[in-house]
């Protein structure tokens, strides 16, 4: 499962999984094209597939959606909370549906999701979790909203991890960089994309694919230990 997988991260994963064997079920808000050309790249892989049209901030719209995967396509072995958005501004001059409007989406989806999904894995005693933080989740200026959303992404991983390790759950994050995405396109004038670049180490932006083989690493049992870890993959911009 994951969620925002129509596009950027949550597409590239979605694409990535499939090609390990996974049938998919991938939810999107509104790009109903996206998520078309998705599923016929799935239907090219060979794999089983579903696409649930749904805001993650509808807590039930998302605990429907699990059991309409597990009915469908069978046990959930893996979820993965990707649907994220920016509303970028200087704290003083947000908005307060700005600022809610991010926390909403980005922390309370990724909580709907890791709850919805832990319900029936808690019960087989497998699976694995895992959540998109942000190297912004360390505080980024103009981003207040973004970045207490990120953090507490990882607060929230850290914290379920050590919950559902009994139950044999590993539950992981990952936090990206600066990602060639949709989200990030139009998110920067020329000048502040070459300040920006210029202050990543590997002289790069990164791409949704790489950040996709992490969680595919991580969904794998080449990760079979790891629990309550916060991948970075930022090409050293917070070294």
């Amino acid at each position: 499962m994951i969620s925002g997988g129509s596009r950027g991260i949550g597409r590239a994963t979605a694409l990535r999984l499939a090609q390990d064997g996974y049938d998919i079920s991938f939810a999107y808000r509104s790009d109903e094209e996206a998520a078309s050309r998705l599923g016929k790249e799935l239907d090219a892989l060979g794999v089983r597939w579903l696409a649930q049209q749904l805001d993650v901030v509808d807590a039930r719209a998302v605990r429907d959606w699990v059991a309409r995967t597990e009915n469908d396509l069978g046990p959930v072995a893996v979820a993965v909370a990707s649907a994220g958005i920016t509303r970028d501004r200087p704290l003083l001059l947000m908005s307060d549906q700005d600022w809610q409007d991010v926390i909403d989406t980005n922390l309370d989806g990724t909580a709907h999701l890791c709850r919805a999904a832990l319900f029936p894995m808690v019960k087989r005693k497998s699976g694995v979790i895992i959540t998109l933080s942000s190297v912004s989740g360390a505080g980024n200026p103009g981003q207040g909203n973004y970045s207490a959303s990120k953090a507490g992404i990882i607060g929230l991983t850290c914290a379920l991890a050590k919950e559902a390790a009994r139950f044999g759950i590993r539950v992981n994050a990952v936090a990206p960089g600066m990602i060639e995405t949709d989200m990030t396109a139009g998110a920067f004038t020329e000048e502040q994309r070459a300040r920006t670049l210029a202050a990543v180490p590997l002289g790069r932006f990164g791409r949704a694919e790489e950040v996709a083989e992490s969680i595919a690493f991580l969904a794998s049992d080449k990760a079979s230990y790891i629990t309550g870890a916060v991948l970075r993959i930022d090409g050293g911009i917070v070294v």
